[in-house]
């Protein structure tokens, strides 16, 4: 099973469940109406407007190849997901979602929906001088990458100073980050079609990518790159 942008998602609908020895009630639940979806945009909205706030970042460049600091986007990025008060605006969608009485799954899949419909393209996030730098992937970049981004667009290697083919899209999993499962983290990679058409994933030490391949800034700067995720929203439910 190709990993590339896989997905899990558990659903609710009609009926009764018989899950791990529990039976759980049929849910009632509406299906949700444009003018909920319109509700759920306007909160997003928002929520891109705080976080643009300090936007464009004004990263230093640098190396051979040149390339984007990853220590300063990283940075920009970081602090733009925290500056939203995500407590406030979990209890906002969660108000919303049980005003119209939407089914959990379904509702948090319009959020994302949404997250990923107003996602801040990268000449909004950064002001960048030397056009020919290269944008550095990364795991934080490819964290608030939008799915369809980048597609297509020739990736480089920093060690070999070449291109090593074109960018084939994100997904994210989970790294222990100690002795309990409880250090669980997220952790966002990438794959390439290497210059044969073969699909590639980087095969580097523990996998933090940092400044170990880029792609253009010209290329990618029209390209979406800063979206929201849902990972964020605090509610236990969604977790």
């Amino acid at each position: 099973m190709n990993i590339l942008n896989m997905k899990v998602r558990f659903k609710l609908t009609s009926g009764v469940f018989l899950t791990a020895g529990f039976f759980v009630a049929p849910c009632l639940c509406q299906e949700l109406t444009p003018v909920y979806e319109a509700k759920i945009d306007t909160l997003i909205v928002s929520a891109y407007r705080t976080a643009a706030e300090e936007f464009p970042c004004k990263p230093k460049t640098g190396g051979k190849p040149r390339m984007i600091r990853w220590q300063d986007v990283e940075k920009c990025l970081n602090d733009a997901e925290e500056r939203i008060d995500w407590e406030e605006i979990t209890r906002q969608i969660e108000a919303l979602r049980e005003e119209g009485g939407f089914a959990r799954a379904d509702f948090y899949e319009a959020v994302e929906s949404s997250m990923s419909a107003h996602a801040i393209p990268y000449d909004r996030v950064f002001s960048v001088k030397k056009k020919d730098a290269l944008l550095p992937l990364s795991n934080t970049v490819l964290k608030f990458l939008p799915d369809e981004s980048l597609i297509d667009l020739p990736v480089y290697s920093k060690r070999l100073k070449e291109k090593i083919g074109t960018f084939a899209g994100s997904f994210t999993y989970e790294r222990s980050g100690g002795l309990s499962a409880a250090n669980t983290y997220r952790l966002s990679m990438f794959q390439y079609k290497d210059l044969r058409g073969d699909l590639q994933t980087p095969a580097i030490g523990d996998r933090l990518l940092l400044d170990s391949f880029g792609i253009p800034w010209e290329e990618a700067s029209k390209q979406p790159g800063f979206r929201l995720t849902v990972y964020k929203l605090t509610t236990k439910y969604f977790r």
